[in-house]
């Protein structure tokens, strides 16, 4: 069990309960010197009660879905702004990248506008250029989001060269026609519904920031 688990002494409550009733009933029965039918009635309920608690306990461990573990990514911490960007776009980056650095389990972003790396933020990669493959190219022409929960699970993941080489989940959200919005977690399965629905209205943010400058 994940030592993480905030939940982990509640789960193992049932388990302890049901021990404990066991053996207070085994001290009882050894300690009564007369043996009534009322009581062996109430024994063997009680078995039954502790069993199914021990029962509850031992299933709990077994279907109660566990926390996902968070690694440290391999990377320094950095801010990168693509060269002569003006004023308003970087205070506009800025803003926006710090909001999702801040609000979600993101641990690196990448704002790819226009065929140029605009912004890197977080833990950096070792590769600084962008080189569309396979997944980013799909996001281009459908200009529908992807969301990878387990990336080292997924074999593409060699194109995302440019984010930390353990990154656990990648999102790669459309910024209108021309850029995606790519965020990496150190966590997999980690974005929830609400994550990714607030993502979708940040790069559409963007990209109308980026459109109107740009």
């Amino acid at each position: 069990m994940n030592k993480s688990d905030p939940n982990r002494i509640l789960r193992l409550l049932p388990f302890f309960a049901g021990g404990l009733g066991s053996l207070l009933l085994l001290i009882n029965r050894f300690t009564t010197l007369t043996l009534t039918e009322s009581q062996s009635r109430s024994d063997v309920i009680g078995v039954i009660l502790n069993g199914v608690l021990i029962l509850v306990g031992l299933i709990w461990q077994q279907v109660q879905p566990r926390s996902p573990d968070a690694v440290t990514l391999v990377g320094k911490q950095g801010l990168e702004f693509a060269p002569d960007l003006p004023e308003e776009i970087k205070k506009e980056l800025a803003w926006a990248s710090y909001l999702v650095l801040t609000n979600t389990v993101t641990k690196s972003l990448v704002v790819y506008y226009q065929g140029t790396v605009v912004l890197k933020r977080g833990v950096l990669g070792i590769n600084s250029q962008v080189i569309p493959g396979r997944i980013l190219k799909r996001v281009l022409a459908s200009k529908k989001p992807v969301y990878l929960v387990n990336l080292p699970l997924y074999p593409g993941r060699v194109e995302f060269d440019y984010l930390p080489e353990n990154t656990q989940g990648i999102i790669c959200q459309p910024m209108g026609n021309q850029g995606v919005l790519i965020l990496g977690a150190n966590v997999p399965r980690s974005y929830t519904k609400q994550d990714e629905n607030w993502i979708e209205g940040i790069a559409d943010k963007l990209a109308d920031t980026l459109q109107t400058y740009l």
